[in-house]
Formats: structure tokens, C-alpha cells, sequence
């Protein structure tokens, strides 16, 4: 008999915290429901945050429920109809407010928004900290290796130096993940 393999993640949380984090998957993925990733496969919008999460615990070895719930949660307020208070109803303030700082205000321009996470990221907590250098991993790898479908070489360029910028700014949070940031950005188009 072979023995049982356990997901990482599930292996890093109790029971209580494992109902947590499956309770902030669901949500993600009602809220994310209809959206694709920009890739030309049009992949499901919730294999990105939910590859956050994975990224974080199996490298960065974190098992926080708070962090590794913002990280599924992420982009909830950015890119739906999700609310502050709605996260801070289902999930309380510490994953409310970690998602809230690495939520870009989508009523300003897109180069705005860029430059403000750039001026941002000395700023962000631990926890955030560790969310957005997660989502510039993946991020990265995805724009190596399934970029958006229309994105042309000089713009897939740009997001790696731009990326580089936001991380070169974040508190130093873990080797690991800083580790698999310059791997990723090593394959710079």
C-alpha cells in the first residue's frame, strides 16, 4: 500500500484552517467565474490565484492562513464586484486589509497605477509584500510562457523591467521567493 500524498498546502494547515482556506478558494472562484487569463488558451482566471497560494507555501514556506487567503483573494476587489467590507465579512480585517493594499484603484490610469506600485512597495507590510512578489512570479512566468495573446515582444519586455522595479522595492520577505523571482525574470523575452 502506497502511502497517502498530501498537498503541500494542505499539509501546512490544521483543519480548521484548511476549512479557511477552501472557504476563500470558493469564493474566488464565484467571483472570478467568468473571467479567462489573457493567455490564448483563455485559461481559468482562478488557476492564477490559487498558483499564488501554492507558490507561497511550497517555496516561500509560508503557512499563514491570513497571507495564503489574501493570496486567493487577491484580485477580488481589483477585477470584480467584490467590496472591503465583503471580504472583512467573510474573511476579517487582516485579509481584508492585506488584499486592499495590493489592490491597484482602477479609477486611475493604467500608468499611474503602475508607477504607484512602484512608489508603494517600500511601504507594504510583510504580508503584502509576500502576496505581490508571489504574483510577480507568476505573473512573469506566464508572460514568458503563455503570455497575453496580443502582447507584443517590446510590451512583454516592459512588464519584466517594470516587475522588476515593484520587487527591487518590497521589504526583503523571503529568500526563497526572491530566489524564484530572479529565476522567472531571468527568462526576460
Amino acid at each position: 500500500m502506497h502511502p497517502a500524498v498530501i498537498h503541500p498546502i494542505e499539509s501546512a494547515v490544521s483543519g480548521g484552517e484548511l476549512s479557511g482556506l477552501l472557504h476563500a478558494i470558493s469564493f474566488a472562484a464565484a467571483k472570478h467565474r467568468n473571467q479567462r487569463r489573457k493567455d490564448k488558451d483563455a485559461s481559468p482566471y482562478i488557476n492564477h490565484p490559487i498558483e499564488l497560494a501554492t507558490l507561497l507555501n511550497t517555496v516561500g514556506g509560508i503557512s499563514d492562513l491570513a497571507v495564503l487567503q489574501a493570496a486567493i483573494l487577491h484580485d477580488t476587489v481589483e477585477d470584480t464586484d467584490t467590496s472591503y467590507e465583503e471580504l472583512l465579512e467573510h474573511f476579517g480585517r487582516r485579509v481584508a486589509d492585506i488584499v486592499m493594499e495590493v489592490t491597484d484603484d482602477r479609477r486611475l490610469e493604467k500608468p499611474r497605477r503602475k508607477a504607484l506600485q512602484i512608489e508603494h512597495a517600500p511601504h507594504a507590510s510583510r504580508e503584502a509584500a509576500l502576496v505581490k512578489l508571489a504574483d510577480k512570479i507568476c505573473n512573469l512566468r506566464d508572460v514568458a510562457h503563455a503570455p497575453p495573446d496580443r502582447w507584443s515582444l517590446e510590451r512583454r519586455q516592459e512588464y519584466f523591467d517594470w516587475a522588476r522595479q515593484v520587487v527591487d522595492g518590497l521589504p526583503e520577505v523571503s529568500e526563497p521567493l526572491l530566489a524564484a523571482f530572479r529565476e522567472a525574470l531571468s527568462h526576460r523575452p
